[in-house]
């Protein structure tokens, strides 16, 4: 009898158990349906961190560039990008990350969104910065995948000619800027760059246009001229009003990366380098009015940068300057390092250098080489807090004035000061640095490489997809930090 009981017991339990086995498919904490809104927000989120980031994982290129030099650990200084695979980071935030998202929110538009204007801006709006995002995977890595990447079917995708990728961004570009639609709506607050406006998408995809057309500038000079110009007849960035801005928020967990890594961490093995800060005119009358909103003083309330490379340990933070300020002298943080500080996609001052590498280059953009030059060194020094007067002072100076500026030619003067502008865009700094070779930087005292021109693919690509990472490697020259890509001519 008890027996019987106990096997009826049992089988009572197991049919509870079994009766809704399905159920147990479904993670209560991540929905099997997300809306498309939602997934367009995190991808933005997602873009602007990797962009934006400051940690020794991902985007180490304020180090390569030697804004600012580690204390401690000189990995990233010492140009060393696999011992914490950065390459793997970056390809995973961009492809797993940003462009996944983009891509899904695209797909399910069609059925999120009734008025078929709207679906028509909003998809286009993504695809735009889906363009955005591959313009750095190819800038960094070369030919990479892309006609069978984010395909789930195509676990293994082949890797796409570099340059061939390139005319199919820009000619997505050009689709993605006639199909949006100023009178319909899109993506409202959920885009949090631009609130949904269709018009300020349609400038911020011109002004990536003008980016993309002066980047081959030296490959394919036709092509970017024509791209250029149709950019700025079509209309750019015209002031610091149109810069594309991630706002982050003041708490956790869409706090800015930099507040992330360098303060919620507390972190201070980072610095600026004395090549980086000693070109901002320290502690003298004339100095750049950037500096005290790019770096902090030291204890000595002075600002001071270590050689590059010259740490691993001997150095005490407390007598260089950190990123942003004042933190040392005070315990305040300065906006840099603000939790809500925001990401920076695109800008007005990067806008100008750009046309004034095209009038120097000879294109018809309107204006002169010293006109756009001036205009984007007084948006640089307005965005970061300085006045109007103060940039009109900065501009007399011998060294910044165009006509005597730092630089023997035209585009290097522009580099010159692009170089300055482009502080906490590292990454954008790295690829102008290589495309234009100045300003000069000398390497490392214990280098791993020469300066890096490119990322190696990531690991995980050389182990599981082996076919199609060696016939990449094979076709741009070599899987080598020294190997040029096709936009870097000279």
């Amino acid at each position: 009898m008890k027996k019987t009981a106990l096997i009826f017991v049992l089988m009572s339990i197991l049919s509870a158990c079994t009766k809704d086995l399905p159920k147990l498919n479904i993670d209560p904490k991540n929905p099997s349906v997300v809306p498309s809104y939602a997934l367009f927000t995190e991808a933005e989120r997602l873009l602007t961190n990797t962009v934006t980031s400051s940690s020794v994982n991902l985007n180490i290129f304020r180090l390569i560039e030697q804004q600012w030099t580690e204390t401690t650990y000189l990995n990233e200084t010492d140009y060393q990008i696999t011992y914490r695979k950065q390459p793997d980071a970056i390809w995973s935030a961009l492809y797993t990350g940003a462009l996944s998202n983009f891509e899904k929110a695209k797909s399910f538009i069609p059925t999120d969104v009734k008025d078929a204007a709207t679906q028509k801006n909003e998809i286009a709006i993504a695809d735009v910065l889906e363009v955005y995002s591959y313009y750095y995977l190819v800038t960094t890595f070369g030919n990479v995948p892309y006609t069978q990447a984010l395909n789930i079917n195509q676990p293994f995708p082949k890797y796409d000619d570099a340059a061939t990728i390139y005319t199919a961004l820009l000619a997505r570009l050009n689709s993605d800027i006639s199909a949006i639609n100023t009178s319909a709506g899109s993506y409202g607050s959920a885009d949090v760059v631009y609130g949904g406006d269709p018009a300020s998408w349609i400038k911020f995809a011109n002004t990536l246009k003008l980016k993309m057309g002066i980047t081959i500038s030296d490959f394919d000079n036709v092509t970017a001229k024509s791209t250029v110009e149709s950019a700025v007849t079509a209309g750019v960035f015209t002031s610091n009003g149109d810069n594309a801005l991630f706002q982050y928020v003041a708490t956790p967990p869409n706090t800015n990366p930099i507040w992330v890594d360098l303060v919620q961490s507390q972190r201070h093995d980072f610095v600026g380098t004395s090549q980086f800060i000693n070109l901002l005119n320290p502690n003298t009358p004339t100095q750049d009015p950037r500096l005290p909103y790019f770096f902090a003083e030291n204890n000595q309330g002075l600002y001071v940068g270590a050689d590059n490379g010259s740490g691993a340990g001997s150095l005490v933070y407390s007598k260089y300057s950190l990123p942003s300020g004042p933190l040392i002298t005070d315990g305040s943080i300065g906006r840099l390092t603000n939790p809500d500080f925001p990401g920076l996609l695109l800008d007005y001052s990067e806008t100008e250098f750009n046309l004034a590498e095209a009038v120097a280059r000879g294109y018809t953009v309107g204006g002169t080489v010293q006109s756009h030059y001036n205009a984007a060194i007084t948006a640089s020094i307005t965005y970061w807090g300085g006045s109007a007067t103060d940039a009109a002072t900065y501009l007399l100076l011998p060294n910044v004035a165009y006509a005597t500026a730092t630089g023997s030619t035209p585009l290097q003067k522009i580099a010159a000061q692009e170089y300055l502008a482009l502080y906490n865009r590292g990454w954008d700094a790295w690829i102008i640095n290589r495309r234009l070779d100045y300003p000069t930087l000398a390497p490392p005292p214990n280098a791993f490489s020469a300066f890096p021109v490119r990322f190696t693919y990531p690991i995980s690509e050389q182990n599981v997809n082996v076919v199609n990472y060696n016939a990449a490697a094979a076709a741009i020259g070599g899987d080598k930090v020294t190997t040029k890509l096709f936009f870097d001519k000279f």
